[in-house]
């Protein structure tokens, strides 16, 4: 082999050496440092005056706080709302949880389609989902004061 095929092969696997290298020190700061969180921008509500005339829906469910019990996210509140819930690690949930058995999206709460209640979804989670005692295979209703289990965080519903 000549002198430059020599060279360029080794220039090569010096460059190959250092993408690996700084992939492997990614994956510590990434592990170290935990999951970035990024601000949510919020809409501004509009003056009454300048929103739309609406159709007539179905009756708002009753306010609802969702309350963390156990876990590292101890005490902390969210209200419930129209909108649904998604809870999880990943950044995009509305409430993002620091347990090592939650899934990126781990569970949905939406309202319940009389609009009198609230509906718990297990999506697909790898470790499951437990309301009360039973483990969540499909949308159930979700009461207050009944427990539902996220690996080691528990929530409550509460009005």
């Amino acid at each position: 082999m000549s002198e430059l095929t020599l060279t360029v092969l080794r220039l090569g696997l010096l460059v190959v050496l250092w993408l690996f290298v700084l992939a492997v020190v990614g994956v510590l700061r990434a592990d170290l440092l935990g999951t970035r969180v990024t601000a949510r921008r919020t809409e501004r509500a509009r003056p009454r005056a300048a929103r739309p005339e609406q159709p007539e829906q179905a009756p708002r469910p009753r306010r609802a706080t969702l309350v963390v019990t156990e876990g590292s996210l101890r005490g902390t509140t969210l209200a419930l709302g129209q909108a649904a819930v998604l809870i999880g690690r990943g950044a995009d949930c509305t409430l993002v949880l620091d347990d090592e058995y939650a899934s990126t999206r781990h569970v949905r709460i939406t309202p319940g389609p009389a609009g009198d209640g609230w509906v718990v979804e297990d999506l697909q989670s790898t470790n499951g989902t437990f309301l009360g005692r039973d483990r969540l295979t499909t949308p159930a209703p979700f009461e207050p004061g009944t427990p539902l289990r996220i690996g080691k965080t528990v929530l409550e519903l509460r009005r």
